[in-house]
């Protein structure tokens, strides 16, 4: 059975913990490898790696660095059906929705590529007299990132390119769920010319993670997962002197007002509530119809497409939706699909029948669909991160408004209709970090920066675009004044630069 090794200094490293757990196919349920868990031995050791590895890389110019992460998209690139393949065995997603968490993946890193524009620093000439002053922001040395199993490629993405363009060095703690992409990546960013060293992945769990928040060399940590971890996260790591971003979980909502186009609703609905089955945390999973007309016209157009749903193993080319990462996780799901039904919520599609011949032992969830959800329920304050999309029913615009700014999470929401003015008013008082009209997922592009709002997010720095920059980056202001010949003896008063 294959072994899935740590990546340090440039080459694949045994466990020495003699720990180690099972990555799964999700579509047949069997164990597929078995992957090394590290103690805090092995990831403190990996740490003074990465620390070694510092001086040289933050001494390569910027556009060296930004030359190598070329060459890295452009190994991507030509590999990205492999990739793709890593990211559908482990994880289950179907092989279209892979390649597109790459893509989306790459586009973070050709915005690392303009290194040499973003950390541009600023000069003033003459601020006092024969005085200068300039600011150049410089990397903060080892940082670490600690990344969910939902999107294997991509969140890593979010992150090391613009730490490693930034000239730091980097520790990637993937989940231990579906390991095996980080592999490939720090093969790839070997092969494109990256030192050994400056990138490495050390797999675990929260023994791994602890080591990390605790560990005084790593001077920041990138997290993405659930709330409850995300908050352990910031304050553990902050205790320790660390620069923490922690991004956390979402119950996002998609608001259909009466005037909208209601077939395109439903269509954004199901690719946003069902896409990777539904393992997004920007997925919607509440739909507020205004009005029960509204609400009625949602349920009869999103019932048959749910129903349809091409349920298969993510290889197969006409599937719409694999199965759930683990039978963990698909219990879990489960479980709140009947925890739904015992609330008194209508479960209009019950996905919890299916059976696949030939995968019986697989994860497989069928896509389902509740109506008359109400805001006390538990599946809809909590996120089920799954296959299930809840319909609450709200009678005007400030009700629905009210609905989402009232809830502990504020990661993405959006609202479809035809109206303007209902379209900015929206935008502007929605108490949410990502705002969609008339688009059901409004992940920003990679020049832009990925966050939330309350609980989805602990830190102040949104991740990539300008906030990566800034995250993964310290300012220093320098002021120089050379002699003139001119000496006017010590001053003892505060300097004014007159």
């Amino acid at each position: 059975m294959r072994t899935i090794n740590h990546f340090i200094g440039g080459k694949e490293v045994a466990g020495t913990s003699g720990r180690s757990a099972d990555v799964f196919n999700p579509a047949t349920g069997e164990v597929q490898a078995k992957v090394a868990l590290a103690s805090k031995a092995e990831l403190d050791a990996a740490v003074k790696v990465a620390a070694a590895a510092f001086p040289g890389w933050a001494g390569t110019p910027p556009l060296t660095r930004s030359r190598i992460l070329f060459r890295f998209k452009q190994l991507c690139d030509e590999r990205l059906d492999e990739l793709a393949d890593a990211i559908t065995s482990e994880h289950g997603k179907v092989h279209s929705d892979a390649k597109g968490e790459m893509i989306r993946g790459l586009e973070v890193v050709e915005f690392a590529c303009g290194a040499p524009q973003l950390l541009k620093g600023e000069f003033s000439e003459n601020v006092g007299t024969n005085v200068d002053s300039w600011a150049v922001r410089q990397p903060l040395g080892v940082v670490a990132g600690i990344t969910p199993f939902n999107f294997p490629a991509m969140v890593p993405m979010w992150m090391f390119p613009i730490a490693l363009v930034a000239g730091n060095t980097f520790i990637l703690k993937p989940s231990e769920r579906d390991p095996g992409p980080s592999l490939l990546i720090a093969q790839l960013l070997k092969q494109a010319g990256l030192p050994d060293g400056v990138f490495n992945v050390v797999h675990g769990d929260k023994d791994a993670v602890d080591a990390i928040l605790e560990n005084p060399e790593i001077q920041a940590v990138s997290f993405v997962g659930s709330t409850p971890i995300a908050e352990y996260i910031y304050h553990t790591g902050t205790a320790h002197n660390k620069r923490v971003q922690a991004l956390g979980g979402a119950k996002n909502h998609m608001i259909v007002m009466p005037d909208a186009d209601m077939d395109q609703a439903a269509d954004a609905l199901m690719g946003a509530g069902y896409g990777s089955a539904g393992e997004r945390c920007m997925a919607i999973s509440v739909a507020v119809a205004v009005g029960d007309k509204v609400g009625d016209t949602i349920i009869d157009r999103l019932a048959p497409k749910v129903r349809a749903l091409k349920v298969a193993p993510g290889t197969d080319p006409e599937a719409e939706m694999g199965p759930l990462v683990t039978k963990q996780h698909f219990e879990k799901v489960k479980s709140y699909v009947d925890l739904g039904v015992k609330e008194g919520a209508k479960l209009v599609v019950d996905g919890r029948t299916l059976k696949l011949q030939g995968y019986e032992n697989g994860f497989f969830l069928g896509g389902c669909l509740f109506d008359q959800v109400k805001p006390e329920m538990r599946i809809y304050k909590e996120e089920i991160f799954g296959p299930v999309l809840s319909v609450v029913r709200v009678p005007d615009y400030q009700s629905a408004v009210k609905l989402v700014n009232d809830h502990e999470y504020g990661n993405g929401t959006a609202i479809f209709t035809r109206d303007g003015d209902a379209a900015r008013e929206f935008a502007s008082k929605i108490k949410v970090g990502m705002v969609g009209i008339n688009v059901p997922i409004p992940v920003p592009m990679a020049f832009n920066s990925f966050g939330g709002w309350k609980r989805s997010l602990f830190g102040d720095h949104h991740m990539h675009g300008p906030e990566g920059i800034r995250f993964y980056t310290r300012l220093k202001t320098i002021t120089s004044r050379w002699p003139t010949g001119i000496r006017a003896g010590a001053e003892f008063v505060m300097p004014t630069m007159r």
